[in-house]
């Protein structure tokens, strides 16, 4: 079985499409679809306070490392990938990140998906600096 191309692996600071992730991913031959949108939350178990935005900022590879995440993912099988990262100032219920995976079974893009998305939290260079409602922040590692 021949590898797909990716269909998206961007970093951007415009607003995510989840449909359009999934529509360039999807395909007669393709069973499933698996998607992952990773929202801005009001709360850090981890903090005191309530979150008020992400502020998420990126390395000048981070593009590049995206997109080989993307790539060796989709490298894996008959595979269609498409996965977005926004940086820049998020608010609460915004979309930071968008995956969509097409395979011809379910369990292969929900392993897929999953490793998409577990890949580019640790090794792609962003970073997020979580704004409280008190007008306090913290840096929350890389993500």
């Amino acid at each position: 079985m021949t590898a797909r191309p990716v269909a998206i692996a961007r970093v951007t600071t415009e607003p995510l499409d989840l449909t359009a992730h999934i529509s360039a991913v999807a395909s007669p031959a393709d069973g499933a679809v698996a998607t992952f949108a990773g929202l801005v939350r009001d709360h850090d178990p981890s903090v005191e306070g309530r979150v008020e935005a992400l502020e998420y900022s990126a390395h000048p590879d981070a593009q590049t490392v995206l997109a080989h995440i993307a790539a060796e993912v989709a490298g894996q099988g008959d595979i269609a990938v498409a996965v977005t990262h926004r940086i820049g100032y998020l608010t609460v219920g915004e979309a930071a990140i968008v995956a969509a995976v097409a395979s011809a079974h379910r369990a292969e893009a929900f392993d897929a998906c999953r490793e998409l998305v577990e890949r580019i939290k640790a090794e792609v260079p962003l970073w997020k600096r979580e704004v409280l409602t008190d007008g306090s922040h913290t840096w929350v590692g890389i993500v």
